[in-house]
């Protein structure tokens, strides 16, 4: 199989306007685009379909490891947004071995949803959990932009391609 290449994405380390929290936490899920759909019939069609009506809130949760101060002051109010960065390292492969690594970069504005207060079990470390959403992410692997979606400007691009020019020209935003 030439030109086979596998790539694998292991670790990452993520930033909170700017200050790393490397080893800090345990997990990161950082949502997923879903797009919001509705069905659509009509005389003479004999299946039912769904089309397009727009992009679904955008939602990610931190597992943090412990309560950590610099964390939870930024992430408590949901009065303010702040930066989140995931940077992760993408390694590929082929009948080589490790050949490349590439960055993966992910860029998010986000706002606390929810704060824990902890739960404490005898010899159980506590972790700590950090809903938040998301108004706006761009993604970008190895210098190139995977996705951009500002919520607030109307802004979806797909592989640099703007999705919604149409849209806001139609609108008077553009």
């Amino acid at each position: 199989m030439a030109g086979f290449s596998a790539h694998r994405i292991s670790n990452a380390n993520i930033y909170l306007d700017g200050t790393s929290f490397f080893g800090k936490s345990e997990e990161i899920d950082l949502g997923s685009i879903k797009t919001v759909t509705s069905d659509f019939q009509g005389l003479g069609m004999v299946g039912l379909i769904e089309l397009p009506d727009g992009i679904d809130k955008l939602e990610g949760k931190i597992t943090w490891n412990s309560l950590y101060y610099e964390a939870a002051k930024k992430l408590v109010t949901p009065f303010k947004s702040i930066q989140l960065q995931c940077r992760s390292n993408v390694q590929v492969f082929n009948n080589g071995g490790l050949v490349d690594e590439i960055p993966l970069v992910t860029m998010m504005t986000i706002t606390g949803k929810e704060y824990q207060l902890g739960s404490h079990k005898p010899r159980d470390p506590a972790k700590y959990e950090t809903p938040f959403s998301a108004t706006y992410v761009r993604q970008v692997i190895n210098g190139d932009e995977v996705v951009l979606l500002d919520y607030l400007s109307n802004i979806f691009r797909v592989g640099g391609e703007d999705q919604l020019s149409k849209y806001r020209k139609n609108i008077g935003q553009a």
